[in-house]
């Protein structure tokens, strides 16, 4: 059976799953992919529309009941937050009353600049506007919205844009927690063979780092016409002990995040065996 499958054309997420998607992994489903952003992924697993997906941890409240955490394949590390960029504003008051955009209002970025805001912002940003990533810097740089809220590889690039960093998500979640930042999650349904895809895609990590050159023209061919070394880059943060096997303490900062969040009303509250147990 070929299962439908979805993640974004990014470094990481075609570093990881080149050699399952091109059947070099012995005994793994073959698997028919869609290239999509994270808010398109996020709304496809609200729908229940297919079988395996990349999404934001914090879409899990909405899609726990038909798909379960998987334990790897995802993206979730220290260093590696989200970032909120300016033309220039010195500090996190100055975005009171302004427009600020966002990958996705169901992305994990949003979810903690929801939370930094709460405590940095006085009395509020003024209007949240939901843009495809690839479009943010310009839209800050163009003056379109007065800042940003960006992920991937913006945070090797933001510069170019004549952009200044107001604040690094990351660095505040790390310093504010101790624990490792969640970003994106693979799901799988709750029907599916949970073990088999969890083997294919370790095993599909193991492969992508036992040799990288392999994958090399596919995750270029994806890279949205981005920097090689750009891409070496983002697949060196991004693809890291997490991305093979959660752990103790990625499984710790998953439940943390989205316990806290319930906890301040931004998202509904998930019983801790749905998140622990792919099998619960």
């Amino acid at each position: 059976m070929t299962l439908s499958m979805a993640y974004s054309p990014c470094p990481n997420d075609t570093f990881v799953f080149h050699a399952w998607k091109h059947g070099l992994i012995a005994g793994a489903p073959p698997i028919d992919v869609r290239y999509a952003d994270i808010d398109v992924t996020n709304g496809l697993a609200e729908r229940g529309e297919l079988d395996v997906m990349k999404v934001s941890y914090a879409a899990l409240p909405w899609v726990l009941d038909e798909y379960a955490l998987l334990p790897c394949g995802g993206a979730l590390g220290r260093g590696c937050g989200p970032l909120v960029l300016s033309l220039g504003a010195s500090s996190p008051a100055a975005l009171a009353g302004k427009v600020v955009a966002v990958p996705s209002e169901r992305s994990t970025a949003y979810l903690l600049f929801r939370l930094w805001a709460a405590k940095n912002v006085p009395g509020g940003v003024g209007e949240i506007r939901v843009l495809p990533f690839h479009e943010i810097m310009p839209a800050v740089r163009d003056g379109v919205v007065d800042a940003g809220l960006v992920i991937h590889e913006a945070r090797f690039t933001y510069g170019k844009f004549g952009l200044t960093c107001l604040a690094d998500m990351g660095d505040w979640w790390e310093s504010d927690t101790g624990f490792p930042i969640p970003l994106g999650a693979i799901i799988a349904k709750r029907s599916l063979d949970l073990d088999a895809l969890t083997a294919a895609i370790r095993a599909s990590v193991d492969h992508a780092w036992a040799d990288p050159a392999v994958s090399r023209a596919y995750v270029l061919e994806h890279a949205q016409e981005m920097d090689p070394t750009v891409a070496d880059r983002h697949i060196a943060l991004y693809v890291n002990e997490f991305t093979r096997d959660l752990g103790p303490d990625g499984y710790a900062a998953v439940t943390h995040l989205l316990t806290r969040a319930a906890d301040e009303g931004l998202v509904p509250a998930v019983p801790t065996e749905k998140i622990l147990d792919p099998k619960g």
